[in-house]
């Protein structure tokens, strides 16, 4: 795996020719700093400790990041979403300044953890805007424990492995991507020199999950939105129209101009997008 990304990375970072001015869902840029928090730590569920974070006050809001992601990619998100509500960040396990055990990965298993972190922060329902893993850890959260939520908003999220784009490691802004995330926990993990070992772990689950049916879907009751960048590099957009389609009342949202990254490239667009669901 290690060599792999390093390849991936040195061809698609460094040899590719350099274009005259990139579009911006070809950029990556680096997250809005957090303000301070009103209050963070790390919570025991599960046999690990969950980093997490939490923003302003009223309606809860909770944004889960994607995968080898961390809790600092939302930095424009909640700058914005803390001026009235209350927002939580949180790393998954094994990413960012969260620790991991042997247990195999699951989008069960992950979803559990936020909702003991709910929990542990005493919180009953709340919104979940999901970016990539975050968005299906959302989606398995819809579906089993609807009681928690009041509104999911899912960013490139998919429910078969079928629904990501085969070329996706071969696209330079996603090995971007990749490099830097590994930069970032060799920096705030409390494993840093476990990247490798981390990136095999979660890697089996991606494998094979996940693997939802459209009965499954189908049970869906929580107001979802269903969202892509118009240029993902990740997911396919008949897979999402799929999700779409498929979820009882879902909305598709395209965030134009966008990646896989949207939150990054397009901050006060996806701002509005979230508000505009989320709030209303």
């Amino acid at each position: 795996m290690k060599a792999i990304l390093k390849i991936l990375c040195a061809f698609f970072i460094f040899s590719a020719a350099p274009s005259l001015a990139a579009e911006r869902w070809q950029e990556l840029p680096e997250p809005l700093l957090l303000p301070k928090a009103d209050k963070s730590g790390t919570a025991p569920v599960n046999g690990i400790e969950m980093y997490y974070a939490v923003y302003g006050s009223g309606p809860p809001v909770l944004l889960i990041h994607g995968g080898l992601g961390y809790a600092d990619v939302w930095g424009a998100q909640v700058a914005d979403l803390s001026k009235d509500h209350t927002v939580i960040v949180a790393e998954s396990r094994g990413h960012g300044r969260s620790t991991r055990n042997s247990d195999p990965y699951s989008y069960d298993l992950m979803s559990s953890d936020y909702l003991a972190l709910l929990d542990y922060l005493k919180i009953d329902k709340t919104a979940i805007v999901g970016w990539s893993d975050g968005g299906i850890i959302g989606l398995d959260i819809a579906i089993h424990h609807p009681e928690r939520l009041t509104k999911l908003f899912t960013q490139a999220a998919n429910s078969k492995v079928d629904g990501v784009i085969p070329t996706v490691m071969e696209n330079k802004t996603f090995a971007t991507y990749i490099e830097k995330a590994g930069e970032v926990y060799r920096k705030i993990s409390p494993t840093p020199t476990e990247y490798d070992a981390f990136v095999t772990q979660i890697s089996a689950m991606w494998a094979s999950q996940p693997n939802w049916s459209d009965d499954d879907l189908k049970k869906i009751t929580t107001p979802t939105a269903i969202v892509l960048g118009d240029h993902d590099e990740a997911i396919t957009r008949e897979h999402t129209d799929y999700l779409a389609k498929t979820i009882p009342g879902a909305k598709l949202v395209i965030l134009e101009n966008a990646s896989h990254f949207a939150m990054l490239q397009d901050p006060d667009g996806y701002n509005k997008a979230v508000r505009d669901f989320i709030d209303k």
